[in-house]
């Protein structure tokens, strides 16, 4: 029900870094766990990590474990995730998301993310 728009997006050779941004339209009044998700060209959509609002509670899949790292301003309204050592294979677009209640219910546009090896 929120508007969700990604920055940050871009073009970086491997072993690089990038620091993607997902700011919510207008004030919030509720605390919702936040995600991130990429798809690549041909792929499904896969999760890659997410954050609680409420506690700093962080998950992150297994395949950006220990090079990316979420993190939030609620102040902003705003989720970060920080992407460092990235490979080819992380090239995808890469949307933001609120979770409700029951799945993930609010989608940003997405950001494109190209890594060049």
């Amino acid at each position: 029900q929120v508007q969700l728009v990604e920055s940050g997006g871009g073009l970086v050779q491997a072993g690089g870094s990038l620091r993607l941004s997902c700011a919510a339209s207008g004030r919030t009044f509720s605390s919702y766990t936040m995600g991130w998700f990429r798809q690549a060209p041909g792929k499904e959509r896969e999760f890659v990590a997410a954050i609680s609002w409420s506690g700093g509670k962080t998950y992150y899949a297994d395949s950006v474990k220990g090079r990316f790292t979420i993190s939030r301003d609620n102040a902003k309204n705003t989720v970060y995730l920080q992407m460092n050592s990235l490979q080819p294979e992380d090239t995808a677009i890469y949307y933001c998301a609120r979770r409700g209640t029951y799945n993930y219910d609010s989608w940003g546009q997405g950001t494109q993310v190209t890594v060049s090896a």
